[in-house]
């Protein structure tokens, strides 16, 4: 079996619970997942991590190119919170931002980065692209791309893709499989239509699927049919 090399994009929300929009027990819970998920040496992962739980770049009340720095500069701290998560259950990473943040992270180098994935290391894509009106979907399409991962999880609350909203329709349908072109037809909301098409282009596929069920990231790096699957 050949080396997996997986981009893992996880929402700033994944880090929060209902008292705190960074929770202990939940990075801890994101670290053991991760830790379980890569205990083989078949599985060299990278990160992007979102800031939901800290700001929200498309904020009404603040001008969208200050929002979205502000939003970037979130990642920042989410990236450094799960990289000390990594390191208190004994996995070694490295945090990359798109934004030289001087003095608290590296600016991001593609080649750095690979050496730094092929010595076993996790590593942690901080700041999105680095430019304002991209999403962290999109940063981690590319980052996927840049790094020639062969597939990107998106970590959800949900089992996959609806063709609705399944917790507003309890008869909503799940789509087990769709092709690129599937999903943009159909407005699906899996990613923004730059980070899907990105994906298309370097046919890097995408799986959809439930991080909150615990031992479901180990399923879909061990290859079952977990969530949805998204390819050309």
């Amino acid at each position: 079996m050949s080396v997996k090399r997986v981009l893992l994009k996880l929402s700033g929300e994944t880090f929060s619970d209902n008292f705190s929009s960074i929770s202990i027990c939940s990075l801890t819970r994101v670290a053991k997942e991760i830790k379980s998920a890569i205990s083989s040496d078949k599985v060299q992962l990278a990160i992007v991590v979102g800031a939901g739980n800290i700001w929200r770049g498309r904020d009404k009340f603040v001008e969208r190119v200050a929002a979205d720095k502000m939003g970037m500069l979130a990642t920042v701290i989410n990236s450094f919170a799960l990289n000390d998560a990594l390191e208190k259950v004994s996995i070694k990473s490295n945090v990359f931002s798109a934004s030289g943040v001087c003095g608290f992270s590296e600016n991001f180098n593609k080649e750095r980065a690979i050496r730094c994935i092929d010595d076993g290391n996790v590593v942690i894509f901080a700041g999105g692209t680095g430019n304002p009106f991209f999403t962290t979907d999109t940063a981690a399409a590319l980052r996927a791309a840049e790094i020639k991962a062969d597939m990107l999880l998106k970590a959800t609350q949900v089992d996959g893709v609806y063709a609705v909203d399944p917790k507003k329709n309890k008869n909503a349908v799940k789509f087990d499989y769709l092709t690129f072109d599937e999903a943009l037809k159909k407005h699906l909301k899996i990613m923004d239509v730059c980070a899907l098409s990105l994906c298309m282009q370097t046919n890097i596929s995408v799986t959809v699927f439930d991080f909150y069920k615990d031992g479901n990231l180990k399923k879909v790096l061990d290859g079952e049919k977990i969530g949805t699957l998204v390819e050309v």
